[in-house]
């Protein structure tokens, strides 16, 4: 039996954030956006609907077109050019129907955010909304989702991961949870080959004393989120943690901020589930934000520290709100 815990009042610890200009050579910093749900949906045709996807149609006309907002989306990418992070990961939920249509529209938007090596995209239940077309569609985006050194034959999603991109001491290792699946459900899967994958992923790097960073869209955690929006395999990815180890596990799909924890040979694992970076609606939990860590050398150990940037409706901008003391476990 693996042992969770949940913790509800992280330690705010006092401090400034520095820009990369500021940061020195045994340092890292990434910033983690989730569920921008940043397609417009304007052009949708009615037979593109007539599935699962009619449901999530009208969620979007009558509720999500409101909450998330552009000019957010467009102020996040102006505080992302200002705080300037070594990397940016993503993960998951850019869309809201999984369409074509929407592919192409945030194929065209990544850029904005950086050039494919200093960004990690990975998918979500919405890319995985409807049918097995997807995993073509979402091959638009193979420059951001695929691994620093990829040998594929075909350029199709289920390839792709687990990624693995090195940036210096830093392993950014990308999980594909998302999956179709029936109407009013939102599951998750990593399945049996990709679990098998990371585990080898995680000894490799483990051994080669790389600081291990896992996205995933779905929280790894049960609990956090209701059981028709679960990761089905919850268990075998904590059961693997528990053997291998990681420093730092981050997730969206939830819309709201988390902090809990796995245990790992080393002690406990931080997973941090990231708010919508786009939402702004009620209740306050739900508000735009994203966070930003800090991978910093103190000696021969490393300590990572947590910067939340809120979304100000005041002054139209990203403001720092919180800054939070994350666990490294020691192996």
């Amino acid at each position: 039996m693996v042992d969770v815990k949940t913790e509800n009042e992280p330690v705010e610890t006092e401090g400034k954030h520095r820009s990369a200009q500021s940061r020195g050579p045994d340092s890292f910093s990434l910033a983690h956006l989730s569920d921008l749900h940043l397609t417009s949906l304007n052009d949708v045709k009615i037979p593109q609907l007539l599935n699962k996807r009619m449901l999530g149609y009208c969620s979007w006309w009558h509720k999500r077109r409101h909450i998330h907002r552009r000019e957010i989306i467009e102020s996040l990418v102006d505080d992302l050019r200002n705080t300037r992070p070594d990397h940016i990961a993503v993960t998951g939920d850019l869309t809201h129907l999984g369409l074509p249509m929407e592919y192409a529209e945030v194929g065209q938007w990544l850029p904005s955010l950086g050039s494919p090596d200093q960004v990690t995209v990975i998918p979500g239940n919405h890319e995985a909304y409807w049918g097995k077309d997807w995993l073509d569609s979402c091959a638009m985006w193979a420059p951001y989702l695929e691994s620093d050194s990829t040998q594929r034959e075909t350029s199709k999603t289920a390839d792709f991961f687990p990624s693995v991109r090195i940036r210096g001491q830093v392993a950014i290792i990308g999980l594909c949870s998302a999956t179709p699946s029936l109407p009013l459900l939102a599951i998750g899967s990593l399945g049996q080959e990709q679990l098998s994958k990371l585990e080898a992923i995680l000894q490799e790097t483990g051994n080669k004393g790389l600081l291990r960073i896992i996205l995933i869209h779905h929280p790894p955690v049960p609990g956090l989120v209701n059981w028709r929006k679960r990761l089905t395999d919850s268990r075998a990815f904590a059961d693997i943690l528990a053997r291998h180890g990681a420093e730092l596990v981050l997730h969206g799909h939830a819309h709201n901020p988390t902090l809990s924890k796995l245990q790992t040979p080393g002690g406990y694992v931080s997973v941090v589930g990231g708010a919508s970076a786009s939402q702004l609606s009620q209740p306050s939990s739900h508000h735009a934000s994203y966070n930003t860590y800090r991978l910093s050398r103190i000696g021969a150990d490393w300590d990572l520290t947590m910067f939340v940037r809120r979304y100000s409706e005041k002054s139209g901008s990203f403001v720092e709100e919180q800054q939070v003391a994350l666990n490294i476990p020691h192996f």
